[in-house]
């Protein structure tokens, strides 16, 4: 069987029913074609297009997941903090972050499945649905907070809402009209690299380069525990790791049509993701800083009042660059978060999901997408709308979602079943099972802290 037949995903036929090659099929059997003929050569040029065909899906969900909420997380971070304890840490969630998502690359190349079909499939019609309503509830409230994101980075232009809001849907529909996942990813992939103009924002906020080696190397000056330093350190961490990252990254690896002989450089791409990511949030801190440093009040900032606060600091450009950079962190955002909303329902309704399919052919994967997308949109114009709580409760119902997504996957990727020789070994597993029980547990702590702020007294914080 050739390597392009070979990505097509196993059937549920009945033995003996007529096979149907689709057009999803083909078009994935072409870009299969070329990553045979890259295989085939041998040299460094043929390696490096090898790299640049199998790119991707990580390097989108790790830059996807810098949306919104988590960079105005991090420019929290900087303005109360300043450089310290949460550059090293930050760093730290990123890593954690390459734990969880390599098990997403190693069952989407393993199964041909996505995580929500996987969860039906192994667990049952109630907690497949169970898995996609949880998902899609969690990534439509999330959506709200990336047109928020947009419409205030827009805002500090001089952009209406109404403006704003159209904009980004504008941009998220127009990814779609190749309708061939190849072109799809690398349109958002070149939004998502973006994502990096934090870094030059960073330099003209002129950090202390000694003082950023010293807090890598040492992790000090340590905050004060207390509530609002757990509530940050929770934040961030909740910034870095999602449940949508899970359904997405193994469902594009499925659309991409990777296989067992792909998981080393989908690897290597997710790394290559955590990477950018985590150095534009690093940046984000450091071009925040100068807020700490000068005693500003960032409490109730939002994308362009950051933006505003920050002009005096590092002047039009850098807060220009800033304002734009949280429009690029929600436009690219809610594309990938409703994305992954779309695979998820046609995984578990044994509905087309590709982004291979033409509308006609994917209409239901198209309607969940689209719709998600302008709903969320639709939300954020509505007169006095409390934005600052939205992105609260948001953040509540992701803490919640959190826990059960982390078991199903790492249950399903200890299935011997179907993960055969892919299974994990004794060590990842030891690894990956200390990661999903620190982010339980901080999406426990981080449920409490908004439940029961009180309960967080006995630390001795104010």
């Amino acid at each position: 069987m050739s390597e392009g037949l070979e990505t097509t995903r196993p059937s549920r036929r009945i033995p003996g029913e007529e096979v149907v090659i689709t057009h999803e099929d083909v078009d994935r059997a072409h870009d299969r074609v070329r990553v045979s003929a890259a295989r085939a050569q041998h040299g460094f040029f043929s390696g490096a297009r090898l790299l640049w065909l199998l790119i991707g899906p990580g390097v989108l969900v790790m830059l996807g997941e810098n949306d919104g909420p988590s960079m105005l997380s991090y420019a929290a971070t900087g303005a109360k903090f300043g450089v310290g304890f949460f550059i090293p840490f930050v760093i730290l969630t990123f890593c954690m972050a390459i734990v969880v998502q390599e098990m997403t690359v190693r069952l989407g190349a393993a199964t041909h499945r996505g995580h929500a079909e996987l969860i039906f499939d192994r667990f049952g019609p109630f907690w497949g649905w169970f898995s996609m309503v949880d998902l899609g509830i969690g990534n439509f409230l999330t959506l709200i907070t990336e047109f928020i994101a947009i419409r205030a980075g827009l805002g500090f232009f001089g952009v209406p809402p109404w403006a704003a809001v159209l904009i980004a849907l504008v941009v998220l529909y127009s990814a779609l009209m190749s309708h061939r996942y190849w072109t799809w990813e690398r349109i958002t992939l070149a939004g998502a690299a973006l994502n990096l103009v934090f870094i030059p924002v960073a330099l003209l906020a002129h950090p202390d380069w000694s003082s950023v080696g010293h807090s890598l190397v040492t992790w000090t000056p340590l905050p004060g525990l207390n509530k609002d330093t757990l509530l940050i350190v929770l934040a961030d961490i909740g910034a870095t790791v999602t449940p949508w990252m899970l359904f997405f990254q193994q469902s594009a690896t499925v659309d991409k049509g990777l296989t067992v002989k792909d998981i080393r450089f989908g690897r290597i791409d997710t790394v290559l993701g955590a990477t950018l990511a985590s150095a534009a949030a690093v940046a984000t801190i450091l071009a925040t800083a100068p807020l700490f440093a000068h005693r500003m009040s960032a409490d109730n900032f939002e994308a362009a009042q950051f933006a505003q606060a920050l002009e005096p600091l590092i002047g039009r450009v850098g807060a220009s660059l800033f304002a734009l950079g949280m429009v690029e962190a929600g436009i690219v955002a809610s594309i990938t978060i409703s994305t992954s909303s779309a695979y998820a329902f046609g995984e578990v309704a044994h509905k087309p999901h590709s982004l291979n399919l033409p509308m006609k052919e994917g209409r239901s994967f198209y309607a969940v997408l689209s719709l998600c997308a302008a709903a969320a949109a639709a939300i954020v114009l509505i007169p006095g709308l409390p934005l600052v709580y939205v992105v609260l409760i948001v953040n509540v119902v992701a803490v919640l979602a959190m826990p059960p997504a982390l078991v199903f996957l790492y249950m399903l990727v200890n299935d011997r079943e179907i993960m055969g020789s892919l299974v994990s070994p004794l060590w990842a597993n030891l690894l990956a099972g200390g990661v999903v029980l620190v982010l339980t547990a901080a999406g426990i702590l981080f449920g409490i802290s908004i439940i029961a702020p009180s309960f967080f007294a006995v630390l001795g914080g104010k």
